[in-house]
This record gives structure tokens, sequence and C-alpha cells, in this order.
């Protein structure tokens, strides 16, 4: 393991190298059935004991083969109760925990099918809402949060969206979203901002001949909306960082157009165009003064 893993898994009180240990899903004393029931009535569990139990026990439904248990019965139930405030701080970051061991590098190597690490992303941008409006985290685990978050989403290479059969993996998005909720957190400073924005650029050009069709332009750009609102950064600064991405999207003069460069330009539209839209309809006349330098120049350079 490296130094800034090491570092996340010792901040965070993970075991060095140790996979995640996953149990059946549905949970002991639950079936698929009775958890598509429970959904349907809306998550009602009015015995706080029983239902932070249950959510402990969805946790390992987040990482299942099956896209309603992972999707429309795991995240959907755990995301439910943290936004109503139904489960106590301590199990919230419980939960969190255990996500975190899922978005190492070792755990989404040996992922196959590639759902684990991107519903574990998904499910801790909720744990990071909750550290935001109820903090979990001191500074230093919080600092190793963001690092996990920045790592995680810099280091997607499964571009997998969505299929029939395996549902949902979205995995730069789940990560964008990650992003965005911390993104939203006063207690970051510049610098950890900073390593959100560098783990965005990687991915609003993704390598290869790869173009995204699921929204993950939309996603990526969100967090750096918001990064942007909390006026850490210029608008010399957000000019030149879009001029970069610009830069690396368009083959340059004389060169021939290839798939890889095609992708590329239409993975930045994907991205500059949401953003721009966003920011030109925000009321906040600062945030269209630190912005729009630089992404009106960016649309007139995008061919």
């Amino acid at each position: 393991m490296n130094h800034g893993l090491r570092r996340i898994a010792l901040a965070l009180g993970l075991a060095c190298g140790a996979g995640p240990v996953l149990a059946a899903c549905p949970p002991e004393g639950q079936t698929r059935d009775s958890l598509l029931v429970l959904r349907n009535a809306k998550w009602a569990i009015d015995n706080v004991a029983r239902r932070e139990a249950l959510a402990l026990g969805l946790v390992d439904c987040l990482a299942d083969p099956d896209p309603a248990l992972r999707d429309e019965v795991g995240f959907e139930a755990l995301q439910h109760w943290m936004r109503a405030g139904e489960l106590s701080p301590a199990t919230v970051k419980r939960i969190g925990d255990q996500l975190l061991r899922r978005v190492m590098p070792a755990t989404v190597a040996a992922d196959a099918r590639g759902v684990v690490a991107p519903f574990a992303a998904l499910t801790l941008a909720e744990v990071a809402r909750v550290d935001r409006l109820t903090p979990l985290y001191g500074a230093a685990e919080r600092d190793a949060f963001v690092i996990a978050a920045a790592s995680y989403l810099a280091g997607v290479r499964d571009y997998r969206g969505f299929d029939a059969k395996d549902g949902w993996r979205h995995g730069v998005a789940h990560g964008a979203d990650w992003a965005m909720q911390l993104s939203l957190n006063t207690a970051l400073d510049k610098a950890q901002l900073d390593r959100l924005l560098a783990a965005i650029a990687v991915q609003v050009l993704p390598p290869g001949e790869h173009s995204y069709i699921y929204g993950e332009g939309q996603r990526l750009m969100a967090p750096v909306f918001y990064i942007a609102k909390r006026g850490l950064h210029d608008s010399a600064f957000w000019t030149i960082w879009l001029s970069r991405i610009v830069s690396m999207a368009t083959p340059g003069e004389g060169r021939a157009f290839t798939a890889a460069s095609l992708a590329r330009m239409h993975n930045a539209r994907e991205f500059i165009w949401p953003l721009y839209a966003s920011v030109q309809e925000t009321p906040d006349a600062t945030q269209r003064e630190r912005l729009l330098p630089g992404l009106k120049a960016a649309v007139r350079a995008l061919p």
C-alpha cells in the first residue's frame, strides 16, 4: 500500500490491506420480497434499534449483483434514512468506514462485475452530506475522506454506465456525486478543493476513445460549480483551468481527427456546456463574474 492510501487507512481506522468482508444480502431475517415491501412503505421502521441494525445489514446489498437489491433497496434505504436524520452519527460513520474499504484500489481491481465501488461511492456521497450538516469527522479524518474521494474518482477506469441485466455502475458519476457533497462542505480548505478539482479534470476527458452518454459531464460539472461558489479561486484561476481542458480536448491546427480526439471533444462539450448554462442561469452575479470569462473562451475554442 502506498503512503497516500496508508494515510487514508490509518486516519479512518481501516485495516491496511484488508478487503471488505461481504455478508449475505438480504440480511438475516429479511427476504428480497420483504425488503421491497418495506420500500413501498417508504422505509418506515419506528423501532430505532431495528432500523439501525437493518441499515448496517443493508450495506452488503450495495454490492449485490441484483440491481434491485443494490439500487432500489440498499442505496435507497440508506439514502432515505440518512437524509431523514433517522440514523445515529455513530451508525452513519460506521457505514462510511465499511464503504471506504470498497473504493480502495485492491477491492476495485478484484471486482470483475464492477458494481461494488460505484455504489460504495454513491452512498459515501450521502455520508459526506451528513458530515456536512452534522459533522462526523475530525479534521484529519475528513482530510483522509477527501483523499479517498479524489483517489477513487481519478482512478475510475470502468466506464460502463447502464445495462438491462446488471443495472447501473456509473463509477464516474457516482464519484462526482461524492465530490459534489464534499464541495458543499465549508470545512474543506482550498488545498482539499484543489485535490477534488484535479480528480475531476482527469475524468472530464477519460483516456482512449470512450464517449460519455449517461450524463457524466453534468455530474462532473456540479462539484466544479460549487467549488467556484466558495470563492477561494479567482476568475484568472478558472480561465486557466478551463483552458487546459479545452487545450487537451482539441486536436490542434493541421492535425487529423481520430476516434480518440473526437471523443475528447464530445466529452469536453458534455462538461463545458452544462457548466456554462448553470452559470448563466445563476442569480449569483459574483459567480457569473468568476466563471463566465473562462467559460465563454472555452465555448468559443471548442470546435
